[in-house]
């Protein structure tokens, strides 16, 4: 029996579990802040529930196979936390997070050699805890390598598609301009389908273009009609998709604003590449949240 803990069952978090939690060979336990008597997920072939155990301290837990982190980046003290207690000589910690810097956020806590990053593209919102619409099946990418391959193997039961890449930090970046121009939906707080209107698209394309010329500075390999190709995605997909950095700032929750937007600024300075579009972004939700 493989041992899995999720860490943050939101909405990916959740869909994650819930998942995982069909397969009976998996022993699947959620670590949360609120308890909660079973995972349901509206999915788009329909119900799916799960029973995994519910964890609501640290204190709780034990080592186990694989631990799952979805918590959101700016929680990653307390996530800290949780690993101190589920780690053990063969855990393997797989960090489903947004932005570039899965690993760096989680070497405080467990040597890199046993973190595997990974790129998610599950769209979903969380209704309360426990409770998951989730929109598409997904995709999950991870690194090349036997770890990559172990955590792929974890969901060949599911429809989430789960695969290796030769060239991680390519997808990492690619998913973070996709993420960098959801700041519009945030500070105007309206859906997806907001990009429709061309004014808006072009401050999108603004953030999307700044994110490329970072993104090669570090490395990966992204074209140059990337800008155009993330607006045509927010069009085409559902005018009512919401992102989870619209979602928290409608919540008042904490933002991932700077694993979203406030990481291009802050790597684009170490390149001495300008990013005024995103360095405005961070500093109106910035001023909106403290409002």
């Amino acid at each position: 029996m493989t041992r899995i803990a999720v860490i943050g069952p939101g909405a990916v978090g959740g869909v994650v579990a819930a998942w995982l939690a069909q397969n009976p060979g998996l022993e699947v336990e959620v670590c949360a802040r609120t308890a909660f008597d079973r995972l349901e997920v509206e999915t788009p072939g329909g119900p799916l529930t799960a029973s995994p155990r519910v964890l609501t301290a640290p204190d709780q837990a034990s080592p186990v196979d694989w631990a799952i982190v979805t918590t959101k980046t700016y929680d990653a003290a307390a996530t800290g936390a949780w690993l101190a207690r589920l780690v053990g000589p063969g855990t393997r910690v797989a960090v489903l997070q947004n932005g570039v810097e899965h690993v760096e956020r989680f070497t405080p806590y467990v040597p890199a050699e046993r973190i595997t990053p990974a790129v998610v593209d599950i769209p979903a919102e969380r209704s309360a805890p426990g409770r998951v619409r989730q929109r598409r099946d997904g995709v999950i990418l991870v690194p090349d390598g036997a770890a990559g391959e172990a955590f792929a193997a974890l969901f060949a039961h599911t429809p989430i598609a789960v695969s290796t890449t030769a060239d991680f930090r390519t997808a990492a970046w690619r998913k973070l301009a996709l993420n960098c121009a959801g700041a519009v939906n945030a500070l105007t707080l309206k859906p997806a389908g907001v990009a429709r209107r061309e004014p808006v698209a072009e401050i999108m394309r603004a953030l999307v273009g700044e994110c490329v010329a970072v993104g090669r500075a570090e490395g990966a390999d992204l074209p140059s009609d990337l800008p155009e190709k993330v607006v045509e995605g927010y069009r085409a997909g559902p005018p009512d998709g919401i992102n989870s950095l619209h979602a928290d700032r409608a919540a008042g929750r904490p933002m991932e604003l700077d694993a979203r937007n406030g990481v291009i600024v802050r790597l684009g300075a170490r390149h001495e590449i300008a990013t005024p579009v995103n360095a405005m972004m961070v500093a109106l939700l910035e001023a909106a949240a403290t409002s």
